[in-house]
């Protein structure tokens, strides 16, 4: 952000009093007219992109959510709205919270949200996610209630990741399933992944382009992948289910995390003997990348 934006955007909420679990008031009221509008363009663009491509569970989520009303979503009346359905509610943050308070929030229902919505030259972009990401892209799904459980016993895997050294491994689901998985429908692939649903160009790119490995899930080959938080994915993993990917995640993860422990990391653009493979990526796209950027 530049200094004519210290007022607004992030700047502000960094500078707002925060609670100890890094919580913070919305201030719905401060978001200003333009702020609004940017969202109304980022939700229009992307259900425009998303017809026939997120999942089906995505789309009536929010519906019932009503997210379309216009305007960036007040927090507290989103979370009066989903509470009833499944017992989550979202929670207003600065920015990025500290691990162990993240898997709290989550273990105790409560999604931190970042309050901030991205400026004007990071329409398609942001690395650190914004309210349009947290709110559009992660919390429609938690009014689903099997997705809802699976979130909140990531929230409680993730405090004994932390405890045992592990973290690593259960990040990398995390990255594969809630932030960019697909899954299979009887009308082909399509999206649940929330940094897929807010980004319009990754949306085609993940499942039409050639480029990208798609993968069937499997638990122990997605806690050995690398990934890269920089541009499209590499490999994307496909789950059969809700139902499948919480009953194959909801265990004590111990003996896997010993056997991990001693196993290789997989590079994010391998396929290996063992998978069973959706489509085989071309790669044509990050091949064109490196190549522009060595001349």
């Amino acid at each position: 952000m530049t200094t004519l934006d210290q007022s607004t955007g992030k700047n502000r909420y960094l500078a707002a009093p925060r609670r100890d679990d890094f919580t913070l008031d919305q201030d719905w009221a401060s978001y200003s007219p333009a702020e609004h509008d940017r969202w109304d363009r980022l939700f229009a663009r992307a259900q425009t992109v998303l017809q026939g491509r997120a999942c089906d569970e995505f789309q009536s989520a929010l519906q019932h959510l009503q997210l379309s009303e216009g305007g960036i979503p007040d927090m507290a009346k989103l979370s009066a709205r989903l509470r009833p359905l499944t017992g989550w509610q979202v929670v207003p943050v600065a920015e990025l919270v500290p691990d162990e308070v993240f898997f709290d929030h989550l273990a105790n229902r409560r999604f931190p949200a970042g309050a901030f919505i991205r400026p004007e030259s990071e329409m398609d972009y942001l690395q650190e996610p914004d309210i349009f990401h947290d709110v559009f892209g992660h919390v429609p799904l938690l009014a689903n209630p099997v997705y809802a459980d699976f979130m909140e016993a990531y929230g409680k895997g993730g405090q004994r990741a932390m405890a045992l050294g592990q973290l690593k491994n259960l990040a990398r689901l995390y990255w594969y399933t809630i932030e960019f998985g697909l899954m299979k429908s009887a009308d082909g692939l399509r999206i649940f992944g929330a940094g897929i649903l807010s980004s319009a160009t990754e949306s085609v790119f993940a499942l039409e382009d050639p480029s990208p490995n798609r993968i069937t899930f499997d638990l122990e080959r997605v806690m050995r992948t690398d990934y890269i938080i920089d541009d499209f994915q590499q490999t994307y993993f496909v789950i059969d289910s809700f139902e499948k990917l919480l009953e194959d995640s909801y265990r004590d993860f111990g003996d896997l995390y010993a056997r991990l422990a001693k196993a290789d990391d997989i590079a994010a653009d391998a396929v290996i003997t063992d998978d069973h493979v959706v489509s085989r990526g071309s790669f044509a796209y990050f091949k064109a990348k490196n190549s522009a950027a060595s001349h």
